[in-house]
């Protein structure tokens, strides 16, 4: 069984910045982290989780329209992290922000579903004032 512990959640003021961190440990026999899809997910106050960021083991990246290249996503295969660097954050990015694995890859287009992904982590609140 994977386990997934994200850190690095906090409170800052919009224009802030932020980089949230995701461990992972154990796993499938045969199956190592870097065989893995890894994706960042959130949870805005009453809305539905939405994507963020994925990363594929070939390092194939897919961010949603709305991260606007504030936020960068990267992977350590050797540390087994996955983190994301929140820049220039606004109000709207304040959610729970969740880490999230898949044993194996995805088509591009389905990097952010989340019916995509087999592994959660508990969450880490990111939140922005104005």
């Amino acid at each position: 069984q994977v386990q997934l512990l994200e850190s690095g959640g906090d409170s800052v003021q919009a224009g802030g910045a932020l980089t949230l961190s995701c461990a992972f440990s154990g796993g499938t026999p045969g199956w190592t982290y870097s065989m893995h899809l890894m994706g960042w997910f959130r949870q805005r106050p009453g809305k539905q989780r939405e994507g963020v960021a994925a990363v594929e083991n070939d390092g194939g990246i897919r961010y949603a329209d709305f991260v606007k290249g504030r936020f960068t996503i990267s992977r350590d295969n050797d540390k087994n992290t996955l983190s994301l660097q929140m820049n220039n954050l606004e109000p709207s990015d304040t959610a729970i922000y969740y880490c999230a694995a898949k044993r194996g890859a995805a088509w591009p287009s389905a990097r952010l579903r989340s019916d995509e992904y087999d592994y959660w982590g508990q969450g880490t609140q990111v939140t922005v004032s104005s």
